[in-house]
């Protein structure tokens, strides 16, 4: 994915619908007012992530048109991380670098959340929340947050995934 940046994305509709959807979930209230996800560029970043690593589960395929329509909308994804840190003030010549990091890290996100959902261990989901949310460090939402991600990649397990190339994903109600 990451030599997409040679490349012109393509930005349509559908794609920007899914990555609307997955900020849009990623900024509830509840998942940095109860579930203890800082309220921070970092926290709404790995937010971000979380829900975006989920989708790409979905849209994990051998075929042609999927594979594409899931690196356009990761090639949305990181535009917006890129055009976030312009906003921010980082200067042109560390933008870069910054955009290499993020990717770094939501490729292991998306490694570990799939290895963990694939083997369907709860005790290593609860783990990689603490990580990757509480600083390693207990929270008493951790069971709802672990409750929801698996909701969450079960709903999305039973959308088509032409439905989600027409634009149209749902994620879990975090309440």
């Amino acid at each position: 994915m990451i030599l997409s940046l040679f490349r012109k994305p393509k930005l349509t509709e559908p794609v920007y619908a899914v990555y609307n959807a997955i900020v849009a979930q990623s900024r509830r209230e509840i998942f940095y007012a109860e579930w203890g996800v800082p309220d921070t560029l970092t926290g709404r970043f790995d937010m971000i992530s979380l829900h975006a690593a989920l989708v790409f589960r979905r849209l994990r395929s051998s075929e042609r048109e999927t594979k594409e329509f899931a690196q356009n909308v990761f090639d949305c994804f990181f535009k917006d991380m890129d055009r976030s840190l312009r906003e921010m003030g980082v200067g042109d010549l560390s933008i870069g670098k910054r955009i290499e990091k993020m990717g770094g890290l939501f490729y292991g996100m998306l490694s570990s959340l799939s290895a963990i959902l694939d083997e369907d261990d709860r005790a290593e989901l609860a783990d990689f929340i603490s990580r990757n949310f509480h600083e390693g460090q207990p929270h008493a939402a951790l069971d709802v947050f672990a409750d929801y991600i698996l909701r969450s990649d079960s709903l999305l397990r039973t959308q088509e995934v032409a439905a989600i190339m027409q634009g149209r994903v749902t994620f879990g109600d975090p309440k």
